[in-house]
Parts: C-alpha cells; structure tokens; sequence
C-alpha cells in the first residue's frame, strides 16, 4: 500500500471514534505521557496541537503550564514549510484557527523560542510502526524541523492503537520516532 492509501484507511479508522472514544484514550495516553520519565524530567516541551480526530492535547498542553513546564506549540509559515515554536501563556488568549485548520498561536501571541532549548517534542502522524517509522500528513513541517533540534530530543508520537499498522513506508531522509505512546502502551524504540 502506498503513502496516499494508507493515509486514507487510518485516517477513515481514526474519523470511526465518537467524541467520548476520543476523550477517553486521549486522557488515557495523557496519563501514559506524564508517568514518562522523559516527560517529568523536562523542562520545555513542545506539542502538535490537535486537528480533526487527533489524539486530543490541548489538555495536555494546559497540565504542562500547570506543572510549571514551559509548553510550545508551532506556528506554520505557508510559505517556506517552516515551523516557529511558540511559547503559550494562555491558550484561550494566544491560540487561533490557523493554516489547514489546525490551532496555532496568533501573531499577536507568538513568543519564538529556539528550538535548542526544546527538551521533548511531540509529534503527529496519521500511522505508525513497530520500528517508529512515522507517516505524517506528507507536508514536510516536521521533517524539516527536525533537523533544528538537539541530537538528543527525544520525539514522540501520540497515537491510538488503531494507528499502528506493519509497515509503514520511508524515505532514506526520514527520521524514526524514540517513543510512541497509545492509549494502551508506552513503547520505547
């Protein structure tokens, strides 16, 4: 099966859970995502902010603030595929609708951050493998993100069970996941 193909059946599978399936294993991956280590040590983490039938982490992003962590979110430039991570103060306050529908700190709010200082980033994907290869949505944002962190952060995916397939096709330029946390498992590559 192609990118494009399987893209289509996860996302299908994924749009097939009802509002309260999504709040539950949200919260359930939540809690997997605060027990980590990884997590607790951290001092900046940086999160996708979820769009359509995604894992639900606005709340996450709320519980970091008020655990004292400082929490981002990106900003999408359109124009050169590029992502600025933002520091959130306030969600209600700093976030708007921005580009593909998708949440994102409003100019007026947006606090750049270097993207050194990121101790832990979350990443989306529509499918996942067991080797922590990552499909994403195939806009490149975070591949070339990336590439602008420390050697040393750890990415990890938020995912449900459901997205986890056998195979998940690569690129030689794509980077593979350290962690992807379910709403059943944390699994460490």
């Amino acid at each position: 099966m192609d990118k494009k193909e399987l893209r289509a059946k996860i996302i299908t599978a994924r749009n097939r859970l009802c509002a309260e399936e999504l709040r539950r294993k949200s919260e359930a991956i939540a809690e997997n995502l605060f027990k980590m280590p990884a997590y607790r040590k951290s001092k900046t983490v940086m999160f996708f902010l979820t769009f359509g039938s995604e894992v639900k982490t606005l709340p996450m992003v709320e519980e970091t603030i008020k655990m004292g962590k400082q929490a981002l979110a990106p900003k999408a430039l359109k124009n050169t595929r590029k992502m600025v991570p933002s520091l959130l103060l306030d969600l209600e306050a700093d976030l708007e609708e921005g580009n593909y529908g998708i949440p994102e700190p409003k100019a007026e709010a947006l606090r750049p951050v270097d993207p050194k200082t990121i101790d832990l980033l979350m990443v989306p994907g529509v499918g996942f493998d067991m080797k922590g290869n990552r499909l994403g949505y195939g806009g490149g944002y975070y591949d070339r993100f990336f590439e602008h962190l420390r050697p040393d952060v750890p990415l990890v995916a938020l995912a449900f069970e459901l997205q986890i397939v056998e195979r998940v096709p690569v690129e030689e330029w794509d980077r593979r996941v350290d962690y992807l946390i379910t709403e059943q498992r944390v699994i460490k590559f």
